[in-house]
C-alpha cells in the first residue's frame, strides 16, 4: 500500500471563483498553473493517470500556493478557505479509492478567521489536519499574534503540513529587489522550510504545544544536510553573538536544538532525488519519513514524481518493515494519533 501525504489539486469550484477575481497576480497564477498541469483541475484525467500505479496506491489531497492570506483580504480569504475546504471534502468522499483525505486551507490574513476554519475543516468536513505556509506574508510563526492559533491547534490535536512560499520578489541579495534564475524556488523554498523550522524550535513552540505535529515538504529543506551545524553547530548557541545582543539567541529549550529539529515529520517529495531522500532518513529516522511525491508537478504533468520516488525508495537497499513504514505505515500511525 502506498499512501502519497502531500500532492496537490484544485477543487473545481475553487478553480471558478479563483478565476473570477479578474485580472490580479493571485488569479494569473492559478490560470497559468490550470494551462500549465492541466491535471490540477481536471479530475477524469488524474484518475486515469492514477490507475499506473494500481489500487493500493492513494493520495492525500491539499491546495497548491498561492497561500490564501496573499490572495486577498481577510473577507475574501476567508470565503476562498471555505469554498476550497468543502471541494476538497467533496472529492474524497466521491472517489476514497484514490482520494484517502484532504488537507484544509485557512485564511491566515486573521488568526481568529484561521481557528474558526481548522475547526470547521477538521470537526465538521472531515480534514486530516490544516496546511500552513513557512511564513504568513512574509511574518515569522513565532511572532505573538500566532500563539493562539497554535493554542488552537494543540486542542485539536492537529498535524499541521508545511508548504513553503517565496516568490520572485524575494530577493537573492540585500542590493537587488528581485530574485533572478528562480532561485526564489529552487533554493529559497527550501531555505524557508529550514527557517521555519529553526523559528518553531527556538521559540518552544514544541514544549508549549506537544499535541501539534509537523510534516514538512520536500524532505525538510536543508535541516537533513546541514546536520553538524543543526547538531554541535546549534550546541554553541550563543558563542557567535556578542554580549550587547545576546537577547538575539535566548531560547526557552531545555534540550539539544537537534533532538528538536528530529521531532518533525518530513516527506519524500525531493524530485527524483534519492540521494536527498537518503539524506532526510538519515537524519530524521524511519519513523518520521512519509512517502509523498507532490504530483502533479512534475515534468509530465502528473505521474513522474510519484513513479521515480517508488523508484527511489526501493532503490536505496531498504528492508521489507522500513519500506512499509515509509509507504504507508508512519502516516497512518500519525493520523490515527491526531484528534
Amino acid at each position: 500500500m502506498k499512501l502519497d501525504v502531500f500532492t496537490h489539486i484544485l477543487p473545481a469550484t475553487y478553480a471558478r471563483r479563483m478565476s473570477e477575481l479578474g485580472d490580479t497576480p493571485a488569479a494569473r497564477n492559478i490560470r497559468q498553473r490550470i494551462a500549465g498541469v492541466p491535471v490540477l483541475v481536471d479530475l477524469d484525467l488524474r484518475l486515469r493517470q492514477l490507475e499506473e500505479f494500481g489500487e493500493d496506491y492513494r493520495q492525500i489531497i491539499s491546495l497548491p500556493a498561492p497561500p490564501l492570506e496573499d490572495i486577498g483580504e481577510r473577507q475574501l480569504g476567508a470565503e476562498l478557505a471555505q469554498i476550497a475546504n468543502e471541494g476538497l471534502a467533496a472529492l474524497v468522499r466521491e472517489h476514497p479509492e484514490r482520494f484517502a483525505g484532504f488537507v484544509a486551507g485557512l485564511p491566515l490574513a486573521d488568526v481568529g478567521d484561521a481557528i474558526e476554519e481548522a475547526r470547521r475543516a477538521t470537526g465538521e468536513l472531515g480534514a486530516l489536519g490544516v496546511q500552513v505556509y513557512t511564513s504568513v506574508s512574509g511574518a515569522p510563526w513565532d511572532e505573538a499574534r500566532f500563539e493562539s492559533f497554535f493554542e488552537a491547534l494543540d486542542q485539536l490535536g492537529a498535524i499541521v503540513w508545511v508548504h513553503p512560499t517565496r516568490n520572485a520578489t524575494w530577493a537573492d541579495y540585500p542590493t537587488e529587489t528581485r530574485s533572478r534564475y528562480e532561485i526564489w524556488w529552487a533554493l529559497g523554498w527550501p531555505h524557508d522550510t529550514s527557517l521555519f523550522m529553526a523559528r518553531i524550535v527556538f521559540s518552544g513552540l514544541l514544549d508549549r504545544y506537544p499535541r501539534v505535529r509537523f510534516i514538512t515538504h520536500h524532505g525538510g529543506g536543508t535541516i537533513p544536510m546541514l546536520a553538524g551545524r543543526v547538531a554541535d553547530g546549534w550546541d554553541q548557541l550563543g558563542a557567535r553573538t556578542p554580549p550587547a545582543e545576546r537577547e538575539e539567541v535566548q531560547t526557552p529549550i531545555r534540550g539539544r536544538p537537534v533532538d528538536y529539529f528530529k521531532r518533525f515529520y518530513v516527506d519524500t517529495a525531493l524530485f527524483g532525488a534519492a540521494e536527498a531522500i537518503a539524506c532526510s532518513l538519515a537524519f530524521f529516522g524511519e519513523d518520521h519519513l512519509l512517502f509523498a511525491s507532490d504530483s502533479p508537478f512534475d515534468p509530465e504533468k502528473g505521474p513522474g514524481y510519484i513513479r521515480s520516488t517508488i523508484a527511489n525508495l526501493e532503490q536505496l537497499g531498504l528492508d521489507s518493515e522500513q519500506l512499509e513504514k515509509i509507504f504507508h505505515g508512519n502516516a497512518e500511525r500519525l493520523l490515527r494519533g491526531a484528534g
